[in-house]
Formats: C-alpha cells, sequence, structure tokens
C-alpha cells in the first residue's frame, strides 16, 4: 500500500519537503519540491505544476513560519512538473531568487525561452547556504539536463526523476541512463530524496534494484522477440506480453521504456527493425541470418 506523504514534511534540520499538490499516473502523489538550508536563506528545489494554488498556499505558510527568504531555485529538470511552478514563485514568493537549470544540449537553441532568468549549471557545480551545501551531478537519461544533488553535510541525494520513491522511472535515452544510475550507485548515499513518492531508506538497494530491473526487461524484450521469431512485435504487443502485472494505464509509459530498449538492441545488431503500414515492428535476428 502507497504511504501517503503529507503536504509538509520537515525530513530533518536542514530540509523540509513540500508536495506540489500535483496527483497523476506519472507523478504518483504529486512532486516533491525540498527546501533546504537552516538559515535565512534558503534553496527551494522544484516547484512542481504551473497553477497550483494549494501548493503555492503551502509553500507561502512554510516560508512564512521559517521567516526564511528563497535564494536559490534549482530545477532538476525541463518536466512541466519540476519548472512549471517557477512563474508563480519569481516575484510574489521568492522575491528575486538565482534560479538554476542544466543545460539540455550545448547548444542553447535547445532551451526553451523563459519568462524568468535562468543561470546554468554544470557538473560539480556547488551551492551554498546557512546550513547545507549541495553539488550537482549530471545525470542524464530521464532528460538530457537531468541532474542529481547531494547534501555533503548529510551524505544524502535529492535524485529528481531518475530514481522515484515506488516504481521505476522512464527515460529518453537508456544507454545514459544505466550510465547515471551507476554514478549515483558509486556516490554510496545513505538515503535518497526523490522527485516523487516518499523517501528512500534503502537507496543502495533499490539503485541496485534498478540496474537489475533494466537488466532483467531488457532479457525478456530479447527472449520474447526470439519466442516468436515467426512474428514482427511493436512495442505495445510486447508490453501485453511481458508487462502482465503492471496497470493497463500505466501501459503507455511501458511501451515508452520498451521503446528505448529495442532502440538499443537494435543497434547491437541483436533485432532488427521494419516499418508495416506505418507501424515500427522489431523481430528477433535469427544466428544463421547473421
Amino acid at each position: 500500500m502507497t504511504t501517503v506523504i503529507p503536504a509538509v514534511t520537515r525530513l530533518s534540520n536542514r530540509i523540509i519537503r513540500i508536495l506540489g499538490c500535483n496527483p497523476g499516473p506519472m507523478t504518483l502523489q504529486g512532486t516533491n519540491t525540498y527546501l533546504i538550508g537552516t538559515g535565512t536563506n534558503r534553496i527551494l528545489l522544484d516547484t512542481g505544476d504551473k497553477n497550483v494554488k494549494e501548493y503555492q498556499k503551502n509553500l507561502i505558510e512554510v516560508v512564512q513560519s521559517e521567516q526564511v527568504n528563497i535564494e536559490h531555485i534549482v530545477l532538476t529538470h525541463w518536466h512541466h512538473d519540476h519548472i512549471g511552478g517557477v512563474e508563480d514563485i519569481y516575484g510574489p514568493i521568492a522575491k528575486q531568487p538565482n534560479i538554476w537549470k542544466h543545460k539540455r544540449s550545448e547548444d542553447d537553441s535547445k532551451d526553451e525561452p523563459s519568462s524568468f532568468p535562468l543561470s546554468w549549471l554544470c557538473d560539480g557545480q556547488e551551492i551554498k547556504v546557512e546550513g547545507a551545501t549541495i553539488k550537482i551531478h549530471h545525470t542524464p537519461g530521464h532528460t538530457t539536463d537531468h541532474i542529481v544533488l547531494t547534501l555533503l553535510e548529510d551524505n544524502v541525494i535529492f535524485s529528481g526523476d531518475c530514481i522515484l520513491g515506488e516504481g521505476t522511472a522512464v527515460f529518453e535515452d537508456l544507454y545514459t541512463y544505466m550510465k547515471s544510475l551507476n554514478r549515483i550507485l558509486d556516490l554510496k548515499p545513505s538515503v535518497i530524496y526523490p522527485g516523487h513518492g516518499n523517501v528512500v531508506e534503502d537507496p543502495i538497494q533499490k539503485i541496485e534494484y534498478y540496474i537489475a530491473h533494466r537488466n532483467q526487461r531488457e532479457t525478456q524484450i530479447l527472449e520474447t522477440l526470439k519466442n516468436h521469431a515467426d512474428k514482427n512485435l511493436t512495442e505495445m504487443d510486447l508490453v501485453k506480453i511481458i508487462y502482465t502485472d503492471t496497470p493497463e494505464h500505466l501501459w503507455p509509459a511501458a511501451a515508452y521504456n520498451v521503446k528505448h530498449h529495442l532502440t538499443k538492441l537494435t543497434k547491437e545488431k541483436k533485432i532488427k527493425q521494419m516499418d508495416v503500414d506505418g507501424e515500427s515492428r522489431w523481430q528477433y535476428i535469427l544466428s544463421s541470418n547473421l
């Protein structure tokens, strides 16, 4: 059973979690945003969705009760449920914060113009306020600009959407995502504070599960195609065969992940892709055909 996440939770003397109040199939109970630090000036990590009045109200109450100023807003990646709330916060709630995000690519034109000033993060950068120093780690895969952050004082990680409190994450590129998971594993965090879902108290076990899960999925996909070598299957065909324990409303997300596995396996020449009536299908390559 899913643990209920309160609207506001003091996780430690340095961290207050404010739930984004934007529940959904992909956001779980909502986006977790975090107020970090112990002094007057603090860091807000992620901002939830745009125009969520309940979230804005809760954030204002926390800022006022703590008597603090949001000096920095740090965004884990460009998805609307993490960056959307900036426009509501910038000005009314946070007067003149520094707003930080990693570039989506070296080409600045890939990043959409924003109505607020953005500063670009770089890998290894540190941002410090009283009682908290966060270090940036560029972890592409979920998105090209995705970052995770370590809180150096407590050896904890804010994982954004790279690792969730429950379930597994979607990604844009499987190869870079797997490299990012291994990088996070090497950081050996004591706790993970995810972008969605509850606190991960067993981070090493969780990361190893994520890595094993993706490897297992790849094996399942390859074996399924091998067992149906006389057929050309779509990603949704594979989802229906493999994801028997996954609720049907999550099948599109599962198909999205399967597609990335298929792309990787095609590059490795283990399967072949073809177009049938305008639809992509895949087939196992028999060894005799290599």
